[in-house]
């Protein structure tokens, strides 16, 4: 389909805004292609949705990012089972929930409330501070650390190389020699954490996932380090933007943001409404395994194919009034923020309580806010949407 419309996901531009270039690729393409950078972009809440639930034309085997070195048939070493197919993914996400169950993450809420506030407090006492920086960075972290077992003393090293891990220049379309090195650095240190559980079990993830079994069968130690890089990289990551854009949309709708401040028990609504409307995760790559035929146009066998979660999240062929940010919409059996089908986000509730907890008490303790938005900055990711620095003033009740 010819259009005069032009997406990258590497673009500036777009990381600013990406939501008009979203709104006419699909009106105009909703089958896009991007010859240079060789993919196929779908941006339609119909295709989004129906294509995460199809394993037969789409496949997870090459990774879901298209950076070079993140692609291809070795992705899983470092993105786990997002980078498979069944049988393989589902062997590995079965025995990885065996040590992640909706239990361990229930057990930890009084520890993820205690983080929070140990957070929080500190930074609302100075009355201006960098929301990032000073709580929405360093405790989504921290929950995954704790999970994890990874001591206090070296969580702030892990939460620099998980942001170095994600960051983008301007113009480079692979991941920086940095953010390499971060990634080395990171399964390193899980590797020896590993080594030091073999040696003597603790109550964390990192030892349940040790001893994990279904019928005989084990993780292996490169498929834990495998997943708890992809804990660290992908859940710790969009929770922080989460809770930061979150922030930041309730600060531009007065209106939004008085019911939760009027009522906790609207943080719920609060979350849900800024998943749809500015997702954290903005895209996902599969490959075309055969010929996709949409919208005139075919997608050929072997292709890249870029799923707009964020562009499906607007649409407003599913949501009325699609770019108004409203708390009081019902959106939870539509967005698709954390996937769809056999690939469903399994930390997407350990993100939610990460964030009802977190929201909660900055509506308890906050009387009002304000963002200065020019001083804001975005990170640049080329699937992560959310703030690097958002600094704020607060009056405390």
């Amino acid at each position: 389909m010819s259009s005069g419309v032009v997406f990258s996901p590497y673009d500036y531009a777009v990381h600013a805004d990406p939501y008009p270039t979203y709104a006419r690729l699909r009106d105009e393409a909703p089958a896009y292609h991007n010859a240079e950078l060789d993919f196929w972009a779908l941006s339609r809440h119909s295709d989004v949705a129906a294509l995460f639930r199809d394993n037969t034309r789409l496949s997870n085997a090459n990774g879901v990012s298209l950076d070079p070195a993140a692609w291809g048939p070795y992705a899983h070493r470092t993105m786990s089972f997002l980078a498979l197919d069944d049988p393989r993914h589902n062997r590995l996400r079965s025995l990885v929930s065996r040590g992640f169950t909706p239990r361990r993450v229930r057990d930890l809420q009084p520890r993820v409330l205690e983080l929070a506030r140990h957070h929080l407090h500190p930074a609302l006492e100075s009355g201006e501070f960098d929301f990032v920086a000073d709580f929405a960075g360093k405790f989504p972290m921290d929950v995954i650390s704790e999970l994890m077992g990874v001591p206090g003393a070296d969580r702030d090293r892990l939460r620099e190389l998980a942001d170095t891990v994600m960051h983008r220049d301007e113009g480079v379309f692979d991941v920086p020699q940095a953010a390499m090195e971060a990634s080395l650095e990171l399964v390193g240190y899980y590797a020896d954490m590993l080594a030091e559980r073999r040696r003597e079990r603790t109550d964390d993830l990192t030892s349940a996932l040790l001893d994990a079994e279904i019928d005989g069968d084990r993780l292996s130690d490169d498929e834990i380090i495998a997943f708890l890089f992809l804990m660290v990289v992908a859940g710790n990551e969009t929770t922080t933007k989460l809770l930061a854009n979150a922030v930041h949309w309730a600060h531009l709708n007065l209106g939004e943001q008085a019911k939760p401040f009027n009522d906790p028990g609207r943080v719920s609504d609060w979350i849900e409404e800024t998943l749809r409307y500015d997702t954290s995760s903005q895209m996902v790559a599969r490959t075309a395994t055969e010929d996709i035929h949409l919208h005139g146009t075919t997608i050929p066998a072997g292709a890249r194919v870029l799923l707009l979660v964020g562009s499906a999240n607007r649409d407003p062929r599913a949501f009325d009034d699609a770019d108004h940010y409203d708390l009081d919409r019902r959106t939870d059996t539509q967005i698709v923020s954390f996937g769809g089908g056999a690939h469903f986000c399994l930390g997407a509730h350990l993100a939610r309580l990460e964030a009802r907890i977190a929201l909660t008490e900055f509506v308890e303790l906050v009387r009002s806010y304000d963002v200065d938005t020019d001083s804001a900055q975005r990170v640049h990711s080329s699937n992560v949407r959310g703030f690097a620095t958002l600094p704020v003033r607060v009056e405390s009740r």
